[in-house]
């Protein structure tokens, strides 16, 4: 079970997500579904998720939106969702189960999620399952924000989302009343097909982890030190990082070494940038052109 201030985490990066997926979505397709599911308790991410989903009753009128919501301890959840279904267009329709992830497939197929786009949240209990991850894959049309105990790479390459990307939070301390300092929370990850969600993702992570006081580690090392995400950030690792992937693989285009940053480390695509304008100033890499904005295409190569 994730402490309080994990699900506070949890909540506003799915609120923040679903505000940047959901018109998106929306733009592409008549037909969407959101599918959240808790093995445990929600810690508000359901109310939190579908004011969401309402305040984008404008862009929804005309189309068809299904929310699912799944949670092993759904006692409470009709009483405290029937307010919030209240106010959403009724365009939206809500179907609150019994049950936790595991029975997220069956769940989309009564729904008939296929062929549409499809976001998926799941705060897992142990490890995230083949089957629930292809489900939530959808064909090509799905993407998924979960949060596991361990790493969730591996099985999200498996079900088909070739851009994954994950973090492990460190809590800082905050008086012992939650959790100690340097406390793990598990790893949360992402998985898409799309560059413009994964920079989304990445984004929200660091704001939200500045409002909450959480620094972010590479799962693949777990020894390594966190990186603070308020304030200015230390950007010498990264430009560490991508002059080792330029002498790994040669000339890369800055769009790639972008992409390489949101997938194998915790920065953000904008950090690339500084860290390549590091490298370049202290002639460890050229660019192409003399000056000016590095462009997507212009290839960066490291010098001898």
């Amino acid at each position: 079970m994730p402490t309080n201030r994990t699900a506070d985490v949890l909540r506003e990066l799915l609120v923040r997500h679903v505000a940047t997926w959901l018109p998106a979505a929306l733009h592409r397709s008549r037909r969407v579904t959101v599918a959240l599911a808790w093995a445990g308790a929600d810690g508000g991410g359901a109310d939190a998720a579908l004011r969401a989903v309402a305040g984008h009753a404008a862009q929804i009128r005309g189309r068809q939106v299904t929310v699912l919501v799944l949670a092993d301890e759904v006692t409470d959840l009709p009483a405290r969702l029937g307010p919030v279904e209240a106010e959403l267009p009724p365009e939206v329709t809500v179907h609150v189960l019994p049950g936790g992830p595991a029975r997220l497939p069956v769940a989309l197929k009564a729904a008939s999620a296929a062929g549409a786009p499809l976001f998926c949240f799941l705060d897992l209990s142990g490890p995230a399952h083949a089957e629930v991850l292809r489900a939530c894959a959808n064909g090509r049309n799905g993407e998924v924000l979960l949060h596991a105990a361990t790493s969730a790479r591996p099985a999200l390459a498996l079900a088909g989302f070739p851009l994954v990307a994950e973090v492990a939070p460190v809590l800082e301390a905050d008086g012992g009343v939650n959790a100690p300092a340097d406390a793990p929370a598990g790893v949360i990850a992402f998985g898409s097909r799309s560059d413009r969600s994964l920079e989304a993702v990445r984004d929200a992570l660091w704001t939200v982890g500045a409002d909450f006081g959480v620094r972010y580690r590479d799962p693949a090392e777990p020894a390594g030190a966190p990186v603070k995400v308020a304030g200015e950030p230390d950007l010498e690792p990264l430009a560490r990082e991508l002059l080792a992937e330029l002498r790994r693989g040669g000339p890369r285009p800055v769009t790639e070494l972008r992409r390489h940053t949101l997938t194998a480390t915790v920065y953000r695509a904008a950090d690339a940038n500084q860290a390549l304008a590091t490298l370049l100033n202290e002639n460890k890499a050229t660019r192409e052109r003399e000056s000016g904005r590095l462009a997507g295409d212009e290839l960066i190569t490291p010098t001898p």
